[in-house]
């Protein structure tokens, strides 16, 4: 289980996370989104122990993760910025991988050659394409058999198919071993495939932690047409957004579809229909409460 609990962090007196908490079950993929600079990188970099929290605990199956050696060697973590040493090839790392983690599996590094068969082991890392090198990442730390991967924005570079291939890999081993998966990316409507957790950041901060289903069923989007004017908002639904076209009203509710039906259909509408909401619709509307908000440009 990951558990951060009010976590600030400050570079230079800015505060890049400010009283930040995070609860990731064990076999989770958590999904954490979030604008630019809302602390989802420093966040995971607290999480592999590159930085050391200000205030606030970091802890991962209830130990601290700062200055921890044997909790870090289950942990592997994939960066938006990948390091390799010079001259050196998959095997070579794949070696270095070896010395330094003990659940590093060899027999499984050698099934993984023909996942990433485009990838030569002999073929010095640096002089690989972007996506060549985070199919090597992938590579090395599944064959680490972690319980805990971080993955900052980890499909970026690569094509549909690798795309595919890797979120294959790494449900196989949540169902198999309850690895437990935490994935910050701006891909939205992949990571709605694949998590079943989510947790929106903004200013430091995790406004908001749901399992996907829950996050799904208490927000509606509502389109109805009435005879005269929509009539007022029902008391106890919050009003995340509304917009119209012509006489159809379109109105985005904190509520389930079952709740804002019932509630609507004593409004007597001509028309009425509820919508299911995506991430990115979801996130954009939370996020619409907290000053970010889609803003329309006049040029």
């Amino acid at each position: 289980m990951i558990e951060v609990k009010n976590v600030t962090k400050r570079f230079d007196g800015f505060a890049a996370l400010d009283g930040a908490s995070l609860h990731a079950p064990r076999g989770a993929v958590y999904g954490l989104v979030g604008p630019n600079g809302a602390g989802k990188s420093t966040l995971l970099r607290h999480l592999s122990g590159v930085y050391r929290q200000d205030s606030g605990s970091v802890c991962i199956d209830g130990q601290s993760v700062w200055e921890n050696p044997a909790l870090k060697q289950r942990v592997q973590s994939i960066p938006d910025d990948l390091f390799y040493f010079l001259q050196a090839g998959v095997r070579e790392m794949a070696a270095f991988y070896r010395g330094f983690y003990r659940g590093f599996d060899p027999q499984r590094f050698a099934q993984l050659q023909e996942a990433f068969s485009a990838v030569d082991p002999k073929t010095p890392l640096r002089r690989l394409s972007k996506g060549m090198q985070k199919q090597a990442a992938f590579w090395l730390a599944i064959s680490c058999r972690p319980d805990v991967l971080l993955l900052d924005e980890p499909v970026d570079g690569l094509d549909p198919v690798m795309r595919r291939q890797v979120w294959s890999l790494l449900l196989s081993d949540v169902a198999e071993r309850g690895m437990t998966v935490l994935v910050s990316s701006h891909n939205l409507r992949e990571l709605e495939d694949v998590c079943d957790h989510v947790g929106i950041m903004h200013r430091g901060k995790v406004v908001l932690e749901r399992s996907l289903s829950q996050l799904q069923g208490n927000v509606t989007k509502l389109q109805a047409v009435w005879e005269g004017e929509a009539p007022p908002l029902p008391a106890g639904l919050p009003l995340l957004h509304e917009s119209s076209s012509g006489r159809l009203k379109m109105l985005i509710l904190r509520g389930s579809p079952e709740e804002v039906t019932q509630r609507y259909l004593n409004t007597n509408p001509i028309f009425m229909e509820t919508l299911p909401l995506s991430l990115e619709e979801i996130f954009i509307y939370e996020l619409g409460g907290t000053d970010y908000a889609v803003k329309e440009i006049l040029l």
